[in-house]
């Protein structure tokens, strides 16, 4: 107690969570965000409890480690120069590309103070074709109307510029399930997984992407991957949706000849 009463508060929780990962330190799994090994990742969930989920320091959770590496890995988002727009900023991914000088990076929320830009999705306030990128993870099944909202990132989005746009997905479901008569939190916990979810998507996310104007590609990413870095990153068993804005057909052939190409081989 009289150490902690010589340090600054600002700086406990730093410390607090420093402390919880050198706890947890060993050699049996890797965050490849922060890169520090530990013997487990924590448990985690709303409302269930995932076990090996959380890393114990940087707070990473198995979706964002898996877009992490798929974003190193499959895509030059580390290596060049790019205007990326990324809602509902996830810290263990904003403080990276923050300091990161090829980005110009933007945030943006309907609420956080973190963000640089405070908007609604449903009417982001930047002109056409304003993004190389567009990053958007969990956030669209919150929304009142998803499609408005995905048909905004589109139009902010730059022709050839990509967008990774993840929401949870039920697979065994063909359409995705919404009722504007589902409102109390205990109904939409029961119906949609959570209480603040205003849907649940199926199979038809895809479509749904598509609609708006965008070029889906779903990977199986971490189906690619050894089972033995599965486990040691603590990857979920998720798709990647990779959607690209097409390129107007002048532009089109000098793509194709080589000339340019915002993602890796």
């Amino acid at each position: 107690m009289k150490a902690k009463a010589l340090i600054p508060r600002r700086y406990w929780p730093l410390l607090s969570a420093l402390f919880r990962a050198l706890r947890y330190v060993g050699t049996r799994v890797v965050c490849p965000c922060c890169r520090w090994h530990f013997r487990r990742f924590l448990p985690f969930g709303v409302v269930v409890k995932r076990v090996n989920a959380l890393c114990p320091r940087c707070g990473s959770l198995e979706r964002h480690r898996l877009l992490w590496l798929y974003l190193k890995n499959r895509t030059d988002l580390f290596y060049n120069t790019h205007r990326v727009l990324h809602f509902a900023p996830e810290p263990v991914f904003a403080k990276v590309f923050q300091r990161m000088p090829l980005l110009q990076y933007v945030t943006a929320d309907l609420s956080s103070a973190r963000a640089s830009v405070r908007t609604d999705i449903m009417a982001i306030p930047c002109k056409d074709n304003s993004f190389d990128v567009v990053l958007c993870n969990h956030v669209l099944e919150h929304v009142l109307d998803d499609q408005k909202a995905m048909r905004e990132l589109f139009r902010v989005l730059a022709p050839g510029g990509w967008a990774i746009l993840q929401s949870p997905i039920e697979r065994q479901r063909a359409k995705t399930l919404e009722d504007p008569m589902i409102v109390s939190p205990r109904e939409r916990e029961r119906a949609f997984g959570q209480h603040n979810h205003l849907r649940m998507y199926g199979c038809d996310y895809k479509d749904r992407l598509e609609k708006a104007g965008f070029l889906v590609k779903v990977e199986g990413y971490s189906g690619e991957l050894e089972k033995r870095d599965v486990s040691k990153y603590g990857l979920p068993n998720e798709e990647i949706y990779f959607c690209r804005k097409p390129l107007p057909p002048v532009t089109r052939g000098a793509v194709l000849a080589g000339i340019a190409s915002p993602v890796r081989n």
